[in-house]
């Protein structure tokens, strides 16, 4: 994937934002942000920090992965490139709020969401505009692309590899099925690429009792109101049940459960298996593996990590996080664990607040912590989480302690 502005050729020319200067400048000015000392110690010390009888255990993998790295440091080398000009972003770069908080210090100003601050009709050709690394729809980037801004485009690799088979079942006259949240930037760039082509279809999935809805659909029919009214906002324009579920493929958001997604893959499967039989089946479904391989390896290092004996998992993230919220789920299921946006919230050794999702908020859990060493604690963060805010986390656990961070080092 190119790493240089996009513009309209006869407009002005392509800038190259990967100078050995510009990124020299650009990885110190991340560095000060984001490096954490004492979790590269930990790291190199093969996860383990013990003092005084409290031991917390990092996983394995964990925090920024190399497309949020990329996104973060063309976003700063555009502010650094672009000095003259007025910069904005669609969205949010990544989900973490502290990491939008930096974006937001550089001068660079949201489009897209509740926290715009400016609108996309009053850009002119003289404005740069950062894609953040989920993407974003085809009719927004049309636009940008019309009204002659400079772009800097972020897209994770992975998100665009998912791009590209969406694109080629709507070419084949095939329905994605995306197993993603409907309301993800994500997913509605996805979504917006199933029907470019202006022949497209897609439905959006998100739990397996949606899967097993769309199953039964596929095998019996049905009542196609109801279908519609329950899929409302997670389908194509023009999406027919009856018509649109006949040849289909399952692609999916990124940063879902690969085993969750495997499971919606198997389940449309064998309904399509039931009611074409398996020969015509080979038509009429197909699919591919597009899960984030960041997204799976810290899902692989946590899994591996709750074998062992803690007495508690912190997960630090922001709430928005589709990945890190995975995490968390994780945890849930083997011990307690608490989903944390930062060091703030390990209020006292006697209050944490935290994100729950069943709520959709965050809520106090008192006598979290054990009163008395010794005491392992788990910490993990998901891929739009940097090192800095897990290593504010690790010392707050242990001036909870009271463990110095000097004592740490």
């Amino acid at each position: 994937m190119s790493s240089e502005v996009t513009t309209p050729p006869e407009k002005k020319p392509r800038v190259n934002l990967r100078t050995p200067d510009v990124m020299t400048a650009v990885q110190a000015q991340v560095e000060s942000h984001y490096r954490s000392e004492i979790v590269e110690k930990l790291r190199l010390s093969g996860g383990t920090l013990t003092r005084q009888g409290v031991t917390i255990k990092l996983a394995k993998q964990f925090g920024f992965c190399y497309g949020v790295e990329r996104a973060i440091d063309l976003a700063y080398a555009a502010a650094k490139v672009f000095t003259s000009q007025r910069l904005f972003i669609l969205g949010e770069i990544i989900h973490n709020p502290e990491v939008n908080e930096q974006i937001r210090a550089l001068g660079i100003k949201n489009l897209i969401g509740k926290d715009k601050e400016a609108e996309v009709e009053n850009l002119t050709a003289d404005d740069v505009v950062i894609v953040p690394a989920f993407g974003t729809e085809v009719s927004t980037l049309a636009r940008i692309k019309e009204l002659g801004c400079q772009i800097v485009d972020t897209t994770c690799g992975d998100v665009m590899s998912v791009w590209k088979r969406v694109r080629q079942n709507a070419n084949d006259d095939v329905t994605s099925i995306i197993h993603g949240k409907a309301s993800h930037e994500e997913t509605k760039a996805t979504a917006s690429r199933a029907t470019q082509s202006g022949k497209g279809h897609y439905l959006v999935v998100l739990t397996l009792e949606d899967t097993d809805y769309v199953c039964n659909y596929i095998r019996k029919g049905g009542d196609k109101q109801e279908f519609l009214k329950r899929f409302e906002g997670a389908y194509s324009e023009g999406f027919d049940p009856d018509l649109h579920l006949r040849r289909v493929g399952v692609a999916n958001q990124t940063t879902m459960m690969r085993g969750e997604t495997e499971e919606v893959q198997r389940r449309v499967e064998a309904a399509i298996k039931d009611r074409d039989g398996a020969e015509r089946a080979r038509e009429s479904f197909r699919f591919f593996d597009t899960i984030c391989g960041a997204t799976q390896e810290r899902q692989d290092a946590l899994r591996d990590m709750l074998t062992e004996k803690m007495d508690l998992l912190l997960v630090v993230g922001g709430y928005n996080s589709s990945n890190t919220s995975h995490l968390a789920e994780m945890g849930e299921g083997k011990l307690p664990t608490y989903f944390i946006r930062n060091a703030s919230r390990l209020e006292s050794r006697d209050r944490i607040v935290h994100y729950s999702s069943h709520e959709k908020q965050e809520i106090t859990t008192d006598h979290w912590l054990p009163q008395q060493p010794p005491v392992v604690i788990g910490v993990t963060a998901g891929a739009s989480c940097p090192n800095n805010l897990i290593e504010d986390t690790i010392i707050r656990v242990f001036a909870l302690h009271g463990i110095h961070r000097d004592q740490l080092l």
